[in-house]
């Protein structure tokens, strides 16, 4: 249950009130005699500007490309789900630190879109929850932005979990464009 407003207290949500503009079409109902009873600190306030603001101009820009993982038909997912796709290539990042990871990841992209490979299989490890710093996982963790940032992020058709036999929770399959 709400507190009742003190006199000085209502006296400004008066004044507050009596300068919002309604959201519907039907005249606001005010009275004025309210708003000349106003002690007199609340009478030095200046009022708030009503000018209406315009909308910053919108940039044209070209149209993003998809986000790596939003553009499979069924029928890749349930290839990749039964582990049934072969990786064309595979980036194995254990024993390396991010810098490292990332670097290797940037030179297998470049690699596979120059030999025209499809599937590629990344091993990152296994990712471990819990609070930072998390001395392990931090590939895992990082992957989707990198891959989301990434030069050839437009080349990439798909990032899904890997199969069991590929590794399961501490792999992911990167599906490439067709050219």
């Amino acid at each position: 249950m709400a507190r009742p407003l003190s006199p000085d207290e209502a006296e400004l949500w008066a004044r507050v009130t009596a300068t919002i503009r309604p959201l519907s079409r039907e005249p606001l109902k005010s009275s004025s005699n309210q708003i000349e009873k106003l002690p007199r600190a609340v009478e030095g306030m200046t009022p708030v500007a009503t000018t209406k603001l315009k909308p910053p101009a919108r940039e044209n820009r070209s149209p993003k490309p998809p986000r790596p993982g939003s553009t499979l038909d069924g029928t890749w997912d349930r290839k990749l789900r039964s582990g049934s796709v072969q990786p064309d290539r595979i980036v194995d990042l254990h024993g390396l630190n991010l810098d490292q990871a990332w670097s290797a990841i940037d030179e297998a992209l470049e690699r596979a879109e120059a030999a025209g490979d499809r599937v590629l299989l990344l091993i990152t490890g296994h990712h471990r929850p819990g609070e930072p710093p998390v001395a392990r996982g931090r590939i895992r963790a990082a992957v989707h932005d990198w891959l989301a940032a990434s030069r050839h992020a437009g080349r990439i058709a798909a990032v899904r979990g890997a199969h069991r036999r590929h590794g399961g929770g501490g792999s992911l399959y990167l599906v490439l464009r067709k050219r």
